[in-house]
C-alpha cells in the first residue's frame, strides 16, 4: 500500500511553485513595458481627432466665406451650415471646453480656429490677413505630448 502512494507521488508531474513565480514574474516585465505605449496611442488618437475637427471647420469657414465674402459672418452653427462638428462658441482668443472646437476673432479677412482634444491638448490654424496659414498646438503643463510635438502638427 505504501509503494502503491510513493508511486502515485513520483509519477505526478506538474509545475513547480518557482517555475510559475517566474512566468508571472516575466508577464508582469512585459506588461509594465507595454502599458506606457498603449496610453500613449490613446491620448494620439484623441488629438487626431481634436485636429480633424480643426480642419473640417476650416473647410466650413472657407464655404461659407465664398458666399458671404466675410469671414465675421462665419462663426455660429447657424451661419457655418453645421454638419455635426462638436462647435461651441468661444469669443475672441479663448479656447473651447475639452473635445470641441471654435472659430475665434474672425476679423475681416482672417480667422482662428482653435480645438481642444479629450487629452487637454489645445490645436491652432490661423489664417492672416494675408492668407497665410499656419498650425500649432500646446500642451498643458505635466499633460502628454500625444499629437503636439515641439509645437507644431
Amino acid at each position: 500500500m505504501l509503494r502503491k502512494l510513493r508511486e502515485r507521488m513520483e509519477s505526478e508531474k506538474g509545475f513547480t511553485l518557482i517555475e510559475l513565480l517566474v512566468v508571472i514574474l516575466i508577464i508582469g516585465i512585459l506588461a509594465a513595458i507595454a502599458l506606457p505605449a498603449f496610453l500613449g496611442q490613446r491620448t494620439k488618437g484623441q488629438d487626431s481627432d481634436a485636429k480633424s475637427n480643426a480642419r473640417n471647420l476650416v473647410s466650413q469657414v472657407e464655404s461659407c466665406f465664398t458666399d458671404t465674402q466675410n469671414y465675421a459672418g462665419c462663426q455660429t452653427s447657424a451661419e457655418l451650415d453645421n454638419t455635426g462638428l462638436p462647435l461651441q462658441d468661444c469669443g475672441t482668443g479663448a479656447t473651447p471646453p475639452v473635445g470641441t472646437v471654435c472659430v475665434a476673432g474672425t476679423v475681416g479677412n482672417a480667422y482662428t480656429i482653435v480645438a481642444k482634444s479629450r487629452s487637454t491638448n489645445v490645436f491652432r490654424i490661423v489664417k492672416n490677413s494675408q492668407g497665410v496659414t499656419s498650425r500649432d498646438c500646446s500642451v498643458p503643463s505635466g499633460g502628454n505630448k500625444g499629437g503636439c510635438n515641439n509645437s507644431s502638427w
